[in-house]
């Protein structure tokens, strides 16, 4: 088995096209076909069947590209380990975030880093917390910014680096949009616009069962701009972490500080417990921690 045939079969599947699969790969139709028919006989299995004039992964093919990507991903990221070893301030990282930290703290702290590290090239993808879990155990993300930060998982290791306030967001016109705190049970008869899924929508039901009330919900989404626009319209009221607020907010919101009960949000990173760091993602690791303790003590 050759890593060429590799390469060919997962852009076949990719692709679902032999000839499509052989323009990308920049070679010969007939040289894609022989390599595929080569890797067939050799495992003795079919991995693809025809579908009119594409193909289709055979259900053990399904199987075999899972465990291939993988190896390739490895084989990747050995190649890599190597250079950077020989020179740690070079490398390509793989950073993943939410939608809740890219309008604010995402955008200084990759700034900043690109500017002390120029020759580190930083791969950057967006996903919910679901994703970049299952990315960073994968090993397809190095390094995830995540919040809240999972402490306890199996096989990734979070890192917090500070924790920030969940505020009010109302509407303009509300009867306390003028005022400076309020307790969330002063919310109670208010409809809630609320995340649909996560640990967000969790720390915020959970907030409003201490606080005595079930929430009735009057939208559910996964964009947080739709939320605060929604709140905007006059549709309900929100729970949402300082950072996504304190700039980008609607005109016709204000948000109002939640004094009882005190609801935050941890935030952080997130690394495989599996893999060694390679020297680019420790120096950006620690540079995130020297980042955040400046930020601490100087306050944000």
């Amino acid at each position: 088995m050759e890593l060429r045939q590799i390469k060919y079969f997962i852009e076949v599947a990719k692709m679902e096209h032999v000839t499509a699969a052989a323009v990308n790969l920049h070679v010969a139709q007939s040289a894609v076909s022989r390599q595929i028919a080569n890797l067939e006989e050799e495992l003795n299995v079919k991995l693809f069947q025809r579908d009119g004039r594409n193909v289709k992964l055979t259900p053990v093919g399904k199987v075999f590209l899972e465990h291939v990507e993988l190896a390739l991903l490895e084989i990747d990221h050995a190649v890599e380990k190597i250079h950077e070893f020989l020179n740690p301030e070079t490398g390509v990282i793989r950073i993943g975030f939410p939608n809740s930290l890219s309008a604010n703290t995402l955008p200084v702290v990759i700034s900043s880093f690109r500017h002390q590290y120029p020759n580190i090239s930083l791969q950057v993808q967006q996903g919910s917390l679901k994703y970049l879990l299952a990315a960073v155990q994968k090993g397809s993300l190095n390094v995830a910014f995540v919040t809240p930060v999972p402490m306890n998982e199996k096989d990734v290791t979070g890192k917090i680096f500070f924790t920030e306030n969940m505020v009010a967001l109302l509407p303009r016109d509300h009867l306390y949009a003028e005022r400076e705190s309020i307790r969330l049970d002063e919310l109670r008869n208010d409809p809630f616009v609320l995340f649909r899924t996560g640990l967000r929508r969790n720390l915020i039901l959970h907030a409003c069962q201490q606080s005595g009330f079930e929430p009735e919900i009057a939208f559910e989404g996964e964009d947080i701009d739709t939320i605060k626009n929604l709140i905007a319209a006059g549709i309900g009221v929100g729970l949402l972490p300082e950072t996504t607020v304190s700039q980008n907010i609607p005109r016709d919101t204000m948000t109002v500080r939640v004094s009882e009960p005190n609801i935050n949000r941890t935030v952080g990173v997130i690394v495989s417990k599996n893999r060694a760091m390679s020297p680019s993602e420790r120096l950006l690791v620690d540079f995130l921690n020297d980042f955040y303790e400046k930020l601490t003590q100087f306050g944000r």
